[in-house]
């Protein structure tokens, strides 16, 4: 074999660990949400314990990725991605015999979390240091098909080990699979940024760590203590004032000072934790505006199905996710095809194709969501739901980062990556809250004119529901409900009625938002241009 085949083979075996790497962190983030009830059980914990290790993993991942991308400019992001991968194994394994909700916090949201945070931007980066062209379009199809396609076969995992063995081996399998990619790691050439000293910005570390935590904090919490009037008072009272707006305004504030803290370090000739230059970069700000916009819509999904199939239908956690495989199979075929397409069709057509495509899955699922469907129902929109994914989620990742000196290929990830992120917590929030209210009022207002519901019982019917909070969803609720069995199948058929209105309203947002995505992306350029100072050309029909 030649030394030219050598090296090619190596790039490409080098994108397996690395993808293999960005699967297990994402599938992670899943394990949780299907099997918390048996973890509650086990772990002898509550719902609101449970909010916190998932919580307090946002925060970690959302304050320490833009750090772990420059570590990974400054120090070598191979270094930084295998010292990531060990960290993650390390956490995997705490979490995996966790005997209570502390030590499982510790384990997956901090360990963890902070092996994420050096990983993921590390993943990205490395894809942009080491192809180009072509073959980068085609890689990051496959990386971007390994994202989707791991969020989405996540639940799935998740459910069968959760149903068959034990929601332990979902983090014990992370630890073998590290072990992989150690072993992998020895294919992947390390990349450095020779331009910049090996010093790291401490103070706008921090800043920017904090302000990133203070946002996703006040966004994540907003269910809780609510996004203006303070539902209850939190460790520190504020009057009416709920603290999301606190926290939220407390980040802006620190986010500021970390761009004044970022602006004298370039003016002092020091190496800054983010260059502030790079948001001169028409492309890669267009990219990561479609990137936050899109990450928001998500979350319709991710909401009203699950929700729908487990409280509506009844399935368990590995149903459920059997239910969404027509989207995880359309993301992993069609993500790998989209670099291929890029011969033929401009990277920003591609995108909105994309995003097109899945506004319309999003749509076809709204129209199809009713208390009697099933999952088979769905079939065709989670397939054009997955096949828009599939384009977008390869594409705009490319689009955004090829505009970047390789040299800041981690920094560029970083931000991106925390951008996805603050999305995502944004969208899960606001998306979540809008989902819960809608269940609540429209069960208020179904169960105000019932026929069934005698007069006197519907006062306390209704104080359960308000007090229930959407818990009761997962079943339970019907059997303790102190009224007769006419009235008990009224409210479950009132309940599934108001679960489907909140889900159409929860996805009518998705197709907004991906819409608001569409939008933007007219402000990337149709020719992809690459900071090599080379121009990707491409059919411009």
């Amino acid at each position: 074999m030649t030394q030219e085949k050598k090296n090619t083979l190596r790039k490409w075996l080098g994108l397996v660990v690395t993808s293999m790497a960005l699967a297990i962190i994402i599938i992670d983030t899943t394990v949780l949400n299907v099997s918390l009830r048996d973890i509650m059980r086990d772990l002898g914990t509550d719902l609101q314990t449970m909010q916190w290790v998932i919580t307090i993993y946002s925060l970690v991942l959302a304050a320490l990725t833009i750090t772990g991308g420059r570590l990974g400019d400054l120090f070598g992001r191979k270094r930084m991605f295998m010292l990531g991968a060990l960290l993650f194994g390390i956490g995997s394994f705490i979490a995996s015999i966790s005997i209570n909700a502390n030590m499982l916090l510790f384990g997956w949201s901090i360990v963890e979390g902070i092996g994420a945070a050096l990983m993921m931007p590390a993943t990205a980066s490395m894809v942009i240091s080491t192809f180009q062209g072509k073959e980068r379009a085609i890689a990051f199809g496959v990386w971007g098909g390994v994202a989707g396609a791991a969020s989405a076969f996540g639940p799935l995992l998740g459910g069968y080990l959760t149903a068959t063995v034990s929601w332990h081996w979902a983090f014990r399998i992370n630890v073998l699979v590290v072990a992989l990619v150690l072993l992998g790691s020895v294919v992947i050439t390390e990349s450095i940024d020779k331009k910049e000293r090996h010093t790291l910005d401490i103070v706008g570390s921090l800043l920017s760590a904090l302000s990133m935590a203070m946002i996703v904090f006040g966004i994540v919490e907003s269910s809780t203590y609510g996004w203006w009037i303070a539902k209850k008072d939190w460790i520190i009272s504020f009057g009416e004032l709920s603290i999301t707006p606190v926290a939220i305004f407390v980040g802006m504030v620190l986010l500021a000072l970390f761009i004044i803290w970022e602006r004298r370090m370039m003016a002092e000739r020091k190496t800054p934790l983010v260059s502030l230059d790079i948001f001169k970069n028409k492309q890669f700000v267009a990219g990561i505006l479609v990137t936050s916009i899109l990450s928001l819509g998500q979350a319709g999904i991710i909401f009203a199905l699950p929700v729908f199939f487990q409280s509506v239908r009844s399935l368990d956690a590995f149903k459920t996710g059997q239910s969404l495989l027509p989207m995880s199979i359309s993301i992993l075929v069609i993500a790998p095809l989209s670099g291929l397409l890029r011969k033929r069709v401009a990277t920003r057509d591609l995108v909105q194709i994309g995003l097109l495509t899945s506004a319309l899955g999003a749509y076809l699922v709204y129209s199809n969501l009713d208390v009697s469907a099933n999952p088979s129902d769905f079939t065709w929109a989670l397939v054009a739901l997955g096949a828009g994914m599939g384009l977008t989620m390869s594409q705009i990742s490319n689009v955004t980062l090829s505009a970047i000196d390789p040299n800041m290929a981690g920094e560029a990830s970083g931000i991106n990556n925390t951008i996805r992120q603050l999305g995502s917590s944004l969208g899960s929030a606001l998306i979540g809250a809008v989902f819960l209210a809608t269940i609540s009022t429209t069960m208020i207002t179904r169960i105000n004119s019932s026929e069934i519901i005698p007069a006197a019982m519907k006062p306390v019917v209704i104080q359960q529901v308000e007090t229930n909070n959407g818990q009761s969803l997962f079943g339970g609720s019907a059997e303790k409900n102190p009224v007769f069995t006419a009235v008990i199948t009224e409210v479950v058929s009132i309940k599934n009625k108001s679960t489907v209105d909140g889900g159409k309203k929860s996805l009518l947002y998705t197709v907004a938002f991906t819409l608001g995505s569409v939008l933007v992306s007219f402000i990337l350029p149709r020719e992809m241009k690459e900071k090599s100072g080379s121009v990707t050309h491409v059919a411009t029909h």
